[in-house]
């Protein structure tokens, strides 16, 4: 099996397992930290780990091979086609579009707006701390945060860009690009492997990432539940 096919919890079980809560079958992350959490192998009993794992009214999303069918106590938020995509290209030269005080490194006081951007441009699931995963770098145009882009899952050999989001009056100028393309050449600096994942119906999105030398590895589904009742339907 590739690592890459039980994403969520083979970072959670390696090197993210300090930003996460474990169960049974069932992991997710600190719900501060992201929404995201997997299993070590789908199944009911594997919803009831997780459930010991979420309060009611809580929200879980998780990456399956097809469309989500949980137990009576969960509600099936959303369900929608999410590309996973690799970057394997390795002798690929990777350039820069901006110099370096173009980019600011984002931290713990740039939170509040990087929930802004990320609740305006929607790139997916964001949270106070889900900073913490990696590094995360902006753009600011005229001391206002206008674009962004980081690392969520990591894993031994492997990281994933996320979060790229570009304010909806700062569009077209090349920043998702630029942003991408600092991220990806650190990641590849570290000896890694980049990936991604990024919603089927958003082609745009999705032929700029082939531009930049990434590929369609697999097609899964984006899943979205919400706990409805306790085991005893409290």
């Amino acid at each position: 099996m590739h690592p890459l096919d039980n994403v969520i919890w083979n970072a959670l079980t390696t090197s993210q397992v300090h930003l996460g809560a474990s169960c049974g079958t069932a992991r997710r992350f600190l719900s501060d930290v992201s929404l995201l959490g997997g299993f070590s192998k789908l199944s009911d009993g594997a919803y009831d780990s997780l459930s010991t794992l979420t309060a009611v009214g809580e929200r879980v999303a998780l990456f399956l091979e097809a469309d989500p069918q949980p137990p009576w106590n969960w509600k099936v938020v959303a369900s929608v086609p999410l590309l996973q995509m690799i970057y394997e290209n390795g002798n690929a030269p990777v350039s820069s579009e901006a110099t370096p005080h173009t980019f600011h490194q984002l931290g713990e006081a740039d939170v509040p707006e990087m929930m802004t951007l990320t609740k305006l441009t929607k790139p997916g699931p964001f949270a106070r701390r889900t900073r913490e995963m990696g590094d995360y770098f902006g753009i600011r145009r005229d001391g206002t945060l206008v674009a962004m882009a980081g690392e969520r899952l990591r894993l031994p050999g492997f990281t994933e860009i996320s979060a790229v989001c570009t304010h909806p009056e700062h569009l077209g100028r090349g920043y998702a690009r630029q942003l991408i393309t600092l991220v990806l050449s650190r990641i590849r600096g570290r000896g890694e492997q980049a990936f991604l994942h990024v919603r089927e119906d958003n082609t745009r999105a999705v032929e700029l990432y082939e531009r930049l030398g990434f590929r369609k590895r697999v097609l899964l589904r984006y899943a979205l539940l919400s706990k409805t009742a306790d085991f005893s339907g409290d």
